[in-house]
């Protein structure tokens, strides 16, 4: 018997009463169904129709145990136990046989075995006729006395097996009618079915009990393949049985066809069947015109062929989809179906284990299915189908995306004081959840020249991957808005802003040399195409990136240099600004009295315009180039008066405290130490209504040192 057994065969178990019958019988075998010459009437006949078990046989140890449990438990009551799994090439027949072959002492009235083809790449499904005579002829049932209508004879059938422990096997249906006739009354016998269909009808009419059969577990693939080949010749090439198990994705009938290539061919190096696989692809590499029962996409064709036209659409289409799983809206966008239409159709492709759903709904494919359903969806779809969908799914993320990153801005709706806003938990997961395919709806929309959509997920996506630390992701997108901007209407401006947000985003990553490139390819658009706003804001990224980098020479020149370019326009805020980051970067580098030159111009600047944010922040600044040159008096007089305008301008929770700190430690530099504990004191208070607990116990201990 070979093992046709695809990932999606169900085994099912019914239990029923056999009955006495007085015959023994020889058996030939026709056409894959077993005819037995009656013996004398006298005789009991003890059908021995189960094939051999799988020589080899790895894993599987649980299910094994969940249809004994089953036969158990049944307890004269008709059972019935169902193992469903992907499609072709689970394993399915391989299970079964194992099973029951370990089981014959309990069924000593024999066992009836029928291969259905219910999804046969060699050939139609076997009439449930054809079957039952092959029962009844092994059963003893004369040809002359076989009636010719179905109904009688199922009915002859359950006569002859009522009352009799008997097991029988029904292999590879591929609907309910194949089965129920073949099922047996009474409450001894046991069936086991297998089939790529989960035959759902047969579970709701017939108490059968699903046995869901999944790919094998990277361990028992490994061990398949020493059983196959011996562990020496394994052993010999790790990398290239790493890459063939990667490939096989624990599906025993691919891992079965490339253990038997390389057994036939003993020389034959491992590695080189990892080459053809890589090259030609899997289900291209697996196939075998000679033998469909032993050819990855002839088994896989016999579950497409059972398919609706529309179903076979949604097939390939959804093998086409962005990243690993979809949810029933995405999947309904890329069909081009109401969500209800589109619900029914995928339950459909899940009842033929082409498909299947996770506990939170998304749908997927078994990597080896979603091979196969490529090459139909590039064989069968004409390319404007094809891309028409992939269009609307990706278009589908886009508004979604969108959608989640409003609700997260809360735009038009009033903060809460408490909490996040209302919806924000959900965007976010949301967004989480389908980051992958929106990653993948990217590189689908480059592939197609969809730049537009390249560039708008990319900035759609940009809070979301910075807030959530995911600047690996963040730098993806803006490499493939960076190319995409080439084709917009604006491509300079929209470059020099892919290179600004390459930037950011390789600041976060710490990579300083990526940094600088960017920003300065940034800088030279800027420049050559004479677009001053870009080029001060790039150079302002610089002192902000760089500074933030460790790198504060660079940060410093670009911030005088930002400041040069400031001082050619008429706007104070702005030079004022570039006045006060000069003053930080040279304080930083020690260049004091630069720094107190740039920081005194800002003041200036900052009182004759009345602006008082910008003075308080300068202020701060010469606080700090006073308490590193030692000169804590003034360092003393600037924070005072820092103080003055935070709380003026309502900074008492956030900024406040701050300078609290700072001033407490100019009075400690100065000897002044009940000052300093007044300003501790206060601070402290302050950091501990904020909730801001790490810089409250460091002030306490600032505390206890000048209070003990």
């Amino acid at each position: 018997m070979v093992d046709e057994d695809e990932p999606g065969e169900h085994v099912w178990n019914i239990v029923a009463a056999p009955v006495s019958g007085d015959v023994v019988q020889a058996h030939t075998i026709t056409g894959g169904v077993h005819y037995h010459h009656h013996a004398a009437p006298s005789e009991r006949p003890v059908p021995r129709q189960l094939p051999a078990a799988p020589g080899v046989f790895v894993g599987r140890t649980a299910e094994l145990a969940e249809l004994s449990a089953t036969l158990d438990q049944s307890a004269g009551e008709t059972v019935v136990i169902s193992a469903i799994a992907g499609a072709g090439g689970i394993g399915k027949t391989w299970l079964a046989l194992r099973w029951a072959n370990t089981q014959v002492d309990r069924f000593p009235d024999g066992q009836l075995f029928v291969d259905l083809h219910g999804f046969s790449p060699a050939g139609a499904p076997l009439p449930p006729e054809v079957a039952m005579r092959g029962f009844l002829d092994a059963l003893g049932v004369a040809a002359k006395d076989i009636p010719k209508d179905l109904d009688a004879q199922a009915a002859l059938y359950r006569s002859l097996v009522a009352g009799r422990r008997m097991l029988i096997v029904l292999d590879n249906a591929a609907t309910l009618d194949q089965i129920v006739p073949l099922l047996p009354g009474g409450d001894r016998c046991t069936v086991l079915v297998t089939s790529r269909a989960r035959q759902t009808g047969l579970i709701t009419r017939y108490g059968a009990r699903p046995l869901r059969l999944d790919v094998l577990a990277p361990e028992d693939a490994y061990a398949l393949l020493v059983r196959r080949l011996g562990a020496a010749r394994v052993e010999a090439e790790p990398e290239a049985v790493a890459e063939l198990l990667g490939w096989c994705r624990g599906g025993p009938l691919a891992l079965g066809i490339l253990a038997a290539r390389a057994q036939a061919a003993p020389a034959l190096r491992l590695a080189t069947l990892a080459v053809e696989l890589r090259e030609l692809g899997v289900v291209e590499a697996l196939a075998d015109d000679s033998d469909p029962v032993a050819s990855l996409p002839a088994v896989l064709a016999g579950s497409y062929r059972a398919l609706t036209a529309g179903q076979r659409e949604a097939f390939g289409l959804l093998a086409l989809a962005p990243g690993p799983g979809l949810s029933l809206p995405a999947a309904a966008s890329l069909i081009g179906a109401p969500p209800a239409q589109a619900e029914r159709m995928l339950r459909g492709l899940e009842e033929a284990s082409l498909l299947d759903r996770d506990s939170e709904g998304r749908y997927f494919m078994h990597d080896l299915i979603r091979a196969y359903a490529v090459t139909t969806a590039e064989r069968d779809l004409p390319e404007d189908v094809r891309s028409a969908a992939l269009r609307r799914v990706v278009d589908f993320y886009l508004s979604a995306a969108r959608d989640a990153r409003r609700t997260m801005n809360g735009r038009g709706q009033p903060r809460p004081e408490r909490g996040p806003r209302p919806g924000f938990l959900e965007a976010v997961t949301w967004l989480r959840t389908e980051h992958a395919n929106l990653l993948a709806a990217q590189r689908i929309a480059g592939v197609h020249g969809w730049y537009r959509l390249v560039w708008e997920l990319a900035e759609t996506l940009d809070t979301f991957n910075t807030t959530r630390v995911r600047h690996g992701d963040r730098v993806v997108m803006w490499l493939a808005a960076l190319d995409a901007a080439a084709h917009l209407p604006e491509p300079v401006t929209g470059r020099i802003e892919a290179h600004w947000r390459l930037g950011q985003a390789y600041s976060r990553l710490k990579n300083l040399d990526e940094l600088t490139g960017h920003l300065r390819n940034a800088l030279e658009l800027a420049e050559s195409h004479q677009l001053f706003d870009e080029a001060v804001h790039t150079h302002w990224l610089f002192h902000v990136h760089c500074g933030q980098n460790g790198a504060d020479r660079q940060a410093y020149e670009h911030a005088v240099r930002a400041l040069e370019m400031w001082r050619t326009r008429d706007n104070p805020l702005q030079e004022t600004a570039a006045l006060r980051n000069a003053a930080r970067y040279a304080d930083r580098i020690g260049e004091y009295d630069s720094a107190r030159t740039h920081a005194l111009a800002g003041l200036a600047l900052a009182r004759g315009h009345e602006l008082p944010h910008e003075e308080a922040e300068i202020l701060n600044g010469l606080a700090a180039i006073d308490d590193h040159t030692g000169r804590h008096k003034q360092a003393v007089g600037h924070y005072r008066r820092v103080l003055g305008l935070y709380r003026t301008l309502e900074h008492t929770g956030y900024r406040v405290p701050d300078v609290l700190d700072n001033l407490g430690h100019q009075y400690a530099a100065l000897g002044q130490l009940r000052k300093a504990r007044t300003a501790w004191r206060e601070a402290f208070e302050l950091y501990r209504k904020r909730g801001a607990d790490d810089k409250a116990r460091r002030v306490r201990r600032q505390l206890d040192t000048i209070e003990d």
